[in-house]
């Protein structure tokens, strides 16, 4: 056994539905305006866009349920639900084809974004990850194995803060299908068993407050559920 200079970081790990055992997680990928009506709130043309992707990192994750303190840093944070894909295979260069046999379950996530620091990152040319990769950006639900959910391709997807509805869209307005994210994924990183890709999020997205519930869900996937402090 290695001697370490001080205790490992515990691995980040998500409860799987319908079994004891936990979805070790290898890292976070995020696809970038992935929704037609999100992109144009954002101000961009999403039928002239080629999907982008950015990280969050792994301990960033937060179970559902949980309550955690509003970001600090930030006087603008915003939500952004999102359907999670687990991977159980990896590889290089995954033709489209065969991409969904990666797919270990899936799951939902919201996305907290710094959406202040990400305008001031955008303005000057630089990267994201201060706005997208800071602590409990990440919170998710549990994963809904394969063999459950099949694979989810249409189905309402939506987020109420506080009882009220703020995001209502369906998986079918994606621009890039499962498939074709994992296959492009794979032509510019090696993926991983246990790697997460958060899919993008529908239009609606705004910015929440200390006190309010968020509450968001996927049809036949399942809901997340986040408080903030």
């Amino acid at each position: 056994m290695p001697s370490y200079a001080f205790p490992p970081a515990a691995v980040p790990a998500l409860p799987i539905v319908g079994g004891d055992a936990l979805f070790p997680v290898h890292r976070i990928y995020c696809v970038g305006r992935n929704f037609a009506d999100h992109a144009i709130e954002m101000g961009h043309d999403p039928s002239k866009e080629q999907p982008f992707f950015f990280q969050k990192n792994p301990d960033t994750l937060v179970h559902s349920g949980a309550t955690i303190a509003y970001p600090k840093g930030s006087r603008d944070v915003h939500h952004e639900v999102e359907l999670v894909v687990a991977l159980k295979q990896g590889g290089e260069d995954i033709p489209v084809e065969r991409a969904l046999d990666h797919v270990f379950g899936y799951a939902v996530g919201l996305d907290l974004t710094r959406r202040d620091l990400q305008a001031e990152a955008k303005k000057l040319g630089r990267p994201w990850e201060v706005a997208k990769a800071f602590e409990e950006s990440a919170p998710c639900s549990a994963i809904v194995p394969v063999a459950i959910c099949g694979h989810p391709d249409q189905g309402r997807i939506f987020l109420n803060v506080n009882g009220a509805t703020r995001q209502d869209g369906d998986l079918n307005q994606m621009i890039w299908k499962v498939p074709e994210m994992i296959a492009i994924l794979s032509t510019l990183f090696r993926l991983a068993p246990g790697d997460l890709i958060f899919a993008g999020t529908p239009a609606g997205v705004g910015p929440i407050g200390r006190g309010d519930v968020l509450e968001g869900g996927v049809d036949n996937v399942g809901e997340v559920r986040l408080t903030i402090g």
